[in-house]
């Protein structure tokens, strides 16, 4: 009788090893090679799941993106019903930085995914989209008036913290304390009215 193969294990298997991967030697040292070793398996299986770079680092994009959202989702409900738009905002950007080891390793995968999409538009088809909806969000959150440009600029400053957290060159308390200043510029008032 055959052995039964659960698909979605070995994925995640091989997922794991990628994100390990691409967060302690960068996306440079993700190949379909690598990837086998650190999970322990052939280069074939790798190559069965993924049959190309672009289709790995989409994947691993995915699994950080879905990690992301579910520190969104747990730190936005600790705020209870109808928290104010500056503690919404607050709460969903520290959740996105890069402030711990572990939000680290999937902000090192994120970083380099965007640093690989800058030379390879075409491995992240829908980033445009998802880039325009959380703008759209947020915009819609920020005092009136104050629109896209204002939402873009909030995510540049996130993307930017998130950077210098990363090449440490701000510790998570400098991060945050710039993350509060810009939201009093936003709102107007710091304790979140």
């Amino acid at each position: 009788m055959p052995k039964k193969v659960d698909h979605q294990q070995r994925r995640t298997l091989i997922a794991d090893a990628l994100m390990r991967v691409a967060a302690d030697q960068g996306l440079e040292a993700v190949s379909l090679r690598h990837v086998a070793g650190a999970a322990g398996v052939s280069a074939g299986m790798v190559q069965h799941y993924f049959r190309t770079k672009d289709e790995m680092m989409a994947f691993a994009l995915s699994v950080v993106r879905e990690r992301s959202q579910a520190r969104v989702t747990e730190a936005v409900a600790g705020l209870g019903e109808n928290p104010s738009p500056r503690l919404l905002l607050r709460t969903m950007i520290a959740a996105l930085l890069p402030l711990d080891e572990h939000t680290r390793d999937d902000g090192r995968v994120a970083l380099a995914f965007l640093a690989y999409t800058a030379v390879r538009p075409s491995a992240a088809p829908g980033l445009r989209e998802e880039t325009a909806q959380l703008t759209a969000f947020i915009a819609g959150v920020l005092p009136d008036g104050r629109g896209d440009a204002a939402a873009t600029g909030l995510l540049a400053l996130m993307e930017g913290l998130g950077v210098h957290l990363l090449g440490g060159q701000y510790t998570a308390e400098q991060a945050l304390t710039a993350l509060d200043a810009h939201l009093d510029l936003l709102f107007g008032d710091p304790l979140g009215g």
